[in-house]
């Protein structure tokens, strides 16, 4: 991680918040300005990724793969840098939704970018749904 500087909680959280905005609106491009260049991309059950490159390694094909996405986050605090949020994760394929609760944390460095970003979330509910969807 790039920058150990912590940004105040309130921009901190208009960062991850824009974030994934923008990764919702599969602008991954414009979302990717948000992170820095050594960040790292814990997606805790499949694995970490570092980097732009990796981070769309990661959401590229399912971003490729889905009609629509929604993270509805329904709780979200603040604090030096860091931002925690409890989300469902949303992805339409077809006419169908997969759901998925994510607990998420992003760590906003100086610079006020991404440093961290690490979703925990069941693997084995979302190929559950997975295999429903795409049969």
């Amino acid at each position: 991680m790039s920058n150990d500087a912590t940004t105040p909680a309130a921009d901190a959280e208009r960062v991850v918040d824009e974030f994934i905005a923008l990764v919702v609106a599969k602008r991954l491009d414009d979302a990717f300005e948000l992170v820095a260049d050594d960040v790292e991309y814990d997606n805790v059950p499949m694995g970490k990724v570092f980097g732009p490159d990796g981070i769309r390694s990661v959401l590229g094909p399912m971003i490729d793969g889905i009609e629509e996405a929604e993270w509805v986050v329904h709780r979200q605090v603040a604090r030096d840098g860091v931002v925690l949020n409890e989300r469902t994760d949303r992805f339409r394929v077809g006419e169908r939704w997969i759901e998925l609760p994510v607990a998420g944390v992003f760590v906003v460095g100086g610079d006020g970018r991404i440093s961290l970003w690490r979703d925990y979330f069941d693997a084995g509910q979302l190929n559950e749904q997975l295999a429903a969807v795409l049969g």
